[in-house]
């Protein structure tokens, strides 16, 4: 009697379901410096100058990240398609 479900490897549609941790990354660390700057505001009384600074620079930080991870995943997937296309004209 089996209570588990067999193993079966991750396919690519399952790897794309990543994008809701991206997106709630994107959102909690948003929300992260939004509170920071917040308290900062509260205390050095300068409302809401770094609440606005700090949600500017964590989006564009964020984006940049995004950027990258997307750049690096792309250079991996051609590298991919290329050893194959290699693996057939031998």
């Amino acid at each position: 009697m089996k209570v588990l479900a067999p193993r079966r490897p991750i396919n690519d549609t399952q790897k794309s379901s990543q994008t809701l941790g991206r997106g709630t990354d994107f959102a909690l660390v948003v929300l992260v410096f939004l509170g920071i700057g917040y308290g900062l505001d509260r205390w050095l009384h300068t409302k809401p100058a770094f609440m606005i600074g700090l949600v500017i620079f964590s989006v564009i930080g964020q984006f940049i990240k995004m950027y990258f991870e997307y750049t690096q995943a792309m250079e991996a997937h051609e590298a991919e398609r290329a050893s194959k296309r290699v693996g057939r004209t031998s």
